[in-house]
C-alpha cells in the first residue's frame, strides 16, 4: 500500500504474492512483488493536481536521440531516409519544455541538434529547427556506439533534468571500438540515464543491443523493415513523455542470518537485477528500477532465511521503494512484508504459490529460447530441438501467445503440450532474430 505521495511524484502501491509456509528445515522463501505508479499526471502529460495553469507534466526531462549514421545505413538508401523521418517523428512528440537533443552517430559522436554542447528546449521554433537540421545526418563511417553513449551523457548532464532519456538506433555491430570500450560507457552512463535501444534491419548483434538496454534499464527490439521506424519512434517518444519520476529504487532489508538469494524483474520482461545490488545502511540494499510513468510491473523476491522449528514465524524481508532527496535522504514511496512461517503442515508446506510458478515458469521461457538459437547457431541440432520444443510448451502452458508465434516461425510444432517439435531447415534471419531479442517478454499472471 501506498504511504507517501507528494504533488508532483505518482502513487505507489505494493502488492506481494507467496506461499508464507516452509517445511520444517525449508530456507527459501520466494515472493511476486507488484509494483504499481498510478496518477501524477503520469498519463502522458496532464497537467498535475495543483500545478501552475499552462505548465505541464513531464517537463523536468531530457531525452537525446542517437542515430546510427554509419556506412552501412546507406545500403539500402531508403533505410537513412527511414531513419531521418522516425527521428523527426520523434521530435514532434516531445512535448514543450522538455529539453532535448539528436546525435549522429559513426566511429565519433557528433552533435546534430542543437550542436552547442548542451540541450535545446522543446517548443514549436526548435522542434522546427531540429528537423531542419536532420537533413546533416548522412552515412558514412564506423560504428563506435561507446562515444554515443558518452556524449548523450555529456548532453544530459548539462541540464538540471530529473527524468534522463536515451534513444539509440543501430543498423550494425560495434566493429569500431573494443567490447571492453563499450563496457566501460555502459559501467559510466549506468544509473545516470535509461535508454531504449533498437536494432534495424538484420546485420546487428542481438546480444549487443540488448546488452545496452539491459545495462541503462530501457526496452529493446527489433525493426526489421526500416519502413517501421517512425512508428516505432513515436511509440518510444510518446511513452517517454510519460515518465514522471526518475530514479526509484528497490530496497531489500533482511533481518540478522537472512540473505537476499536473487531480485529478478519477471513482467513485462526478465530483467535480472542481483548484480546490481549497492548497500544503504546495515542489512539493506537498493535494486535500481529506472524512471517510472502510468505503470505495473512484477518482480521475483527470493530470500535464504535460517533454520527454524515448526510453528516459530518471521520477516523475511522488507521491501520499499525508495527515492532520493536533494538532500540524499530517501522518501519512501511504499512498503511490503515477505514472511516465513514453518509447518509440519505438508500440503501448506508444498503448495506453489500461482504467481511464483507463473514467473518461474516465464524466467525459464527466456532462458531456453537462448539456449536453443545459441545451440542451433553452432550446429547442436538435437540439444536446439530439446530447448526449444522446452520453450513452445512453457509459452502454450503459460498462454504467452506472441512468443509461441514467433517460436512457429523458427520450428514445426507437433504437439505444443508436450514440447515435441522439428527444426525448419530454413529461417529467416529477421524471424530468428526478432525470436531472440523478444525472448524475455512475459505476459502477467492471471490474478
Amino acid at each position: 500500500m501506498a504511504i507517501l505521495s507528494k504533488t508532483n511524484v505518482p502513487q505507489f502501491s505494493v502488492d506481494v504474492y507467496q506461499n508464507e509456509y516452509l517445511p520444517e528445515g525449508g530456507r527459501e522463501v520466494n515472493a511476486i512483488v507488484t509494483v504499481t505508479s498510478t496518477g501524477g499526471g503520469t498519463t502522458g502529460g496532464h497537467p498535475l493536481p495543483g500545478a501552475v495553469p499552462g505548465t505541464q507534466a513531464g517537463t523536468n526531462a531530457g531525452v537525446v536521440i542517437m542515430v546510427d549514421c554509419s556506412g552501412s545505413m546507406e545500403y539500402p538508401p531508403t533505410k537513412m531516409r527511414n531513419a531521418r523521418e522516425a527521428t523527426a517523428v520523434a521530435i514532434d512528440a516531445i512535448r514543450d519544455g522538455v529539453a532535448f537533443a539528436v546525435i549522429g552517430g559513426t566511429h565519433v559522436a557528433r552533435e546534430v541538434y542543437p550542436a552547442n554542447g548542451g540541450l535545446a528546449v522543446a517548443d514549436p521554433a526548435t522542434r522546427a529547427q531540429a528537423k531542419q537540421a536532420l537533413r546533416r545526418l548522412t552515412a558514412g563511417g564506423g560504428t563506435a556506439i561507446g562515444t554515443w553513449l558518452r556524449l548523450a551523457d555529456k548532453l544530459l548532464s548539462s541540464g538540471d533534468a530529473a527524468i534522463r532519456h536515451g534513444i539509440l538506433l543501430t543498423d550494425g555491430r560495434n566493429e569500431h571500438e573494443k567490447p571492453e570500450e563499450l563496457q566501460s560507457a555502459l559501467d559510466s552512463c549506468a544509473g545516470r540515464f535509461t535508454c531504449d535501444a533498437r536494432g534495424v534491419g538484420t546485420d546487428w548483434e542481438v546480444k549487443e543491443v540488448t546488452g545496452i538496454a539491459s545495462a541503462l534499464l530501457g526496452s529493446v527490439d527489433i525493426v526489421a523493415d526500416p519502413t517501421g521506424l517512425a512508428a516505432d519512434f513515436h511509440a518510444m517518444m510518446e511513452k517517454t513523455m510519460g515518465k514522471e519520476v526518475a530514479d526509484v529504487s528497490l530496497r531489500l532489508w533482511t533481518p540478522q542470518g537472512s540473505e537476499i538469494a536473487f531480485v529478478k524483474q519477471v513482467a513485462p520482461t526478465v530483467e535480472d537485477l542481483s548484480g546490481r545490488r549497492t548497500d544503504a545502511g546495515p542489512r539493506a540494499g537498493d535494486y535500481p528500477t529506472g524512471s517510472w510513468g502510468d505503470e505495473s510491473r512484477d518482480y521475483h523476491v527470493c530470500v535464504r532465511v535460517p533454520n527454524a522449528g515448526v510453528g516459530q514465524e518471521m520477516l523475511a524481508a522488507r521491501l520499499s521503494l525508495v527515492l532520493p532527496q536533494p538532500d540524499g535522504s530517501p522518501q519512501v514511496l511504499a512498503q511490503g512484508l515477505v514472511r516465513a512461517l514453518w509447518t509440519d503442515d505438508m500440503a501448506a508446506s508444498t503448495r506453489i504459490n500461482p504467481q511464483v510458478a507463473h514467473y518461474t515458469g516465464q524466467a525459464e521461457l527466456a532462458q531456453v529460447i537462448q539456449q536453443g538459437l545459441e545451440a542451433r547457431k553452432s550446429g547442436d541440432m538435437d540439444g536446439a530441438t530439446a530447448k526449444l520444443g522446452r520453450a513452445v510448451q512453457l509459452a502454450s502452458a503459460s498462454g504467452n501467445e506472441d512468443t509461441a508465434k514467433l517460436l512457429a516461425k523458427v520450428v514445426d510444432v507437433v504437439d505444443a503440450a508436450s514440447g515435441t517439435v522439428r527444426l525448419k531447415a530454413r529461417v529467416a534471419d529477421a524471424d530468428e532474430m526478432t525470436l531472440e531479442t523478444r525472448s524475455t517478454k512475459t505476459v502477467r499472471v492471471k490474478k
